[in-house]
């Protein structure tokens, strides 16, 4: 067992392996960091670790086979009489510790950044006259950005979500297909001077509602009930 051992001292496969847990390790974090300010989904990920966890093995077997040289890149010499079975070790290694390291980072990925997530979906218009949608999108619209300016908060824009709407049952697939743990739902009556906005933030992981909220106020306070709403949020 030592000559294996000694095999991939001399391959430079420790040296490969070091290298390449380094490198994935720095583009796990940019992507963490980048894909929610990119508004990309959750599996999207997921797709980069498992790209990473398979890519592992691939290189400490290429490390094993070939060596960088002056000349170029060639095929490592083997020595010893126990080349089959080195190469079966090698690749057994590689694929245990690249699936240890998946059974770690996979179910960190999947919750990332997630707790801080959060869709608007279109507000419904509860107005007699169907002119008044309009103004039920413009508040939807006036949310968002006032949300948008909440540190670390991760905010699904408008042209993600308009084509949802709040039905009973639905939030959870909603939620799925845009990447966030939490859906603002509301509604918008608009009678006269009189506007009254009702809003529900919901944490679909829970089930439960975190906060809701109804606002009967004047046409001309309406800007105060969206920064109140972005309040709550924070």
């Amino acid at each position: 067992m030592s000559g294996f051992f000694e095999e991939l001292q001399r391959r430079k496969v420790y040296r490969v392996a070091a290298a390449y847990v380094v490198a994935a390790g720095f583009l796990i974090q940019m992507a963490s960091a980048a894909f929610p300010a990119w508004e990309l989904p959750n599996w999207s990920l997921r797709l980069v670790v498992v790209l990473l966890l398979i890519g592992f093995p691939i290189a400490v077997i290429l490390a094993w086979a070939y060596d960088i040289t002056p000349q170029g890149i060639q095929g490592t010499p083997t020595r010893g009489i126990h080349r089959r079975r080195n190469l079966i070790l090698l690749i057994a290694l590689a694929v245990i510790i690249s699936a240890a390291a998946g059974f770690f980072l996979l179910p960190r990925a999947v919750s990332q950044k997630v707790d801080k997530s959060v869709a608007v979906l279109p507000f419904q218009n509860l107005s007699s006259d169907p002119n008044n949608a309009y103004f039920a999108d413009g508040i939807q619209e006036e949310v968002l950005t006032r949300l948008s300016k909440i540190g670390d908060l991760k905010v699904i824009s408008r042209t993600s979500t308009q084509g949802y709407q709040s039905e009973p049952g639905n939030l959870t697939e909603i939620a799925k297909q845009l990447g966030v743990a939490n859906i603002l739902e509301g509604s918008v009556q608009k009678a006269g001077n009189q506007v009254r906005v009702n809003v529900h933030l919901v944490n679909v992981q829970t089930g439960s509602q975190l906060w809701a909220e109804t606002y009967d106020r004047k046409l001309s306070d309406i800007f105060a009930v969206e920064s109140e709403i972005a309040k709550g949020m924070e």
